[in-house]
């Protein structure tokens, strides 16, 4: 009876460090004002966790308790450095001082998830530094984890982490929310670096496969965990975004992998429980009049979900929200994106005349989905030397194996006739 315990009380402990891990991480940090000693604190907590709790059993609250405990053990850490390094001994009793807080509080358990999400993305790191650090601190993912995500050696990701951390104890980068002065810029960081995670999952920019599941999940995770702590317009307007896009995600491989293009889809096989989530976001940021490039984003993606068949969506509407888009962005992805819906308004002739004035522009000359957008044009209105010649550029250039694969079948079909 007692190993059963044991073992029931290890399984409690697992899913408290799955589910709750984090969340202890993020207040330890607070706590303790270092990435290195919150980060031992936490694992020296949940070795006392395993050893303690099958005799005494789990507690009441075992966040607060693990959060109790790792302080404790830091202070003793630091005690024990503290005959080498005189200035820890001041840090210990600075930190033995502040025991009389609750480092449990309900009220700040969120606040500091989100200022940890708002440390990971300060515009001071990097862009590369701020996605390295924030899947692994917030998303927990492992160095080699993040490393198979984006194609580089994990020492190269572990560099950027270290870096990073460095740069916020160097720096004094205080771990707090920002102002609201502040807050439009180092919230689009934030969301800046949530979209990159969901899109390199949703489609990989390089590599062998073309999704990576497991990465738009926790971008899925960190946009409802933001909706949660920061109401804003443009944070519903991101996750509604993502979950609309990702709602298309059974239905977008063939039976070989391959990309099934969104006319070609069989909409059926959508989540229309992401769906009417992601309408119900996207129509609050809208109507709160402060939405931004994200909100547009979803609402033209909700556009396409209300078209039960492709042939019935209102691309005269799609136009017009690109319009706004663009004014709001002056992408030229955007623009390309407006001239694919131009040509299902307009006829593939009207589309190809802005796309060739994208290309023409320079700045989309080594984008390979500008590439083979002309391709599919062109062969739509029967230039098919001209197709080749787009899709071979965009095969050279698109780094991603399963993608040049499509294209390569395009390109095939044409010499078939």
């Amino acid at each position: 009876m007692k190993t059963d315990t044991c073992l029931s009380v290890h399984r409690q402990v697992e899913t408290i460090f799955r589910e709750q891990s984090r969340r202890v991480l993020a207040t330890l940090i607070r706590l303790l004002g270092n990435f290195e000693l919150a980060e031992e604190a936490l694992q020296d907590a949940f070795i006392v966790a395993v050893e303690q709790w099958p005799q005494t059993g789990v507690p009441d609250h075992p966040r607060a308790w693990l959060i109790s405990v790792g302080r404790f053990k830091a202070i003793d850490s630091l005690r024990r450095r503290a005959r080498f390094n005189t200035s820890l001994n001041e840090l210990a009793l600075s930190l033995e001082g502040q025991m009389h807080a609750d480092p449990a509080d309900q009220d700040s358990l969120g606040d500091d998830r989100l200022r940890l999400i708002f440390i990971c993305c300060h515009p001071a790191l990097t862009a590369d530094a701020q996605v390295a650090l924030t899947l692994r601190e917030v998303c927990d993912l492992s160095t080699e984890e993040i490393a198979r995500a984006f194609l580089i050696t994990p020492s190269t990701v572990a560099q950027r982490i270290v870096r990073a951390k460095s740069k916020i104890r160097d720096a004094h980068i205080p771990y707090e929310v920002p102002s609201h002065a502040e807050l439009p810029e180092r919230l689009e960081a934030v969301l800046r670096v949530v979209y990159l995670v969901f899109n390199e999952g949703y489609f990989a920019t390089s590599g062998d496969e073309l999704t990576r599941g497991d990465l738009s999940s926790e971008a899925l995770r960190l946009g409802r965990l933001l909706v949660d702590l920061l109401p804003e317009a443009e944070v519903s307007g991101l996750l509604a975004l993502m979950l609309l896009i990702e709602s298309r995600r059974p239905a977008r491989l063939s039976s070989n992998g391959e990309p099934v293009l969104l006319d070609q889809q069989d909409r059926g096989l959508w989540d229309r429980d992401m769906i009417s989530e992601g309408e119900a976001l996207v129509e609050k940021a809208l109507r709160s009049g402060r939405f931004g490039v994200y909100s547009v984003q979803a609402a033209i993606a909700a556009v396409h979900a209300e078209a039960p068949t492709a042939a019935d969506t209102d691309w005269q509407q799609i136009v017009g929200l690109y319009d706004v888009l663009s004014g709001l962005t002056g992408s030229p992805v955007v623009a390309l994106n407006r001239a694919v819906a131009v040509a299902m308004l307009q006829g593939p002739d009207a589309g190809l005349k802005l796309v060739d004035g994208l290309l023409d522009a320079g700045e989309l000359q080594g984008y390979h989905l500008a590439w083979s957008a002309k391709a599919d044009l062109c062969r739509r209105l029967g230039r098919i030397d001209e197709a080749r010649v787009a899709y071979s550029k965009a095969i050279a250039l698109s780094q991603q194996r399963v993608d040049r694969q499509f294209l390569e079948r395009c390109m095939s079909e044409l010499d078939a006739g």
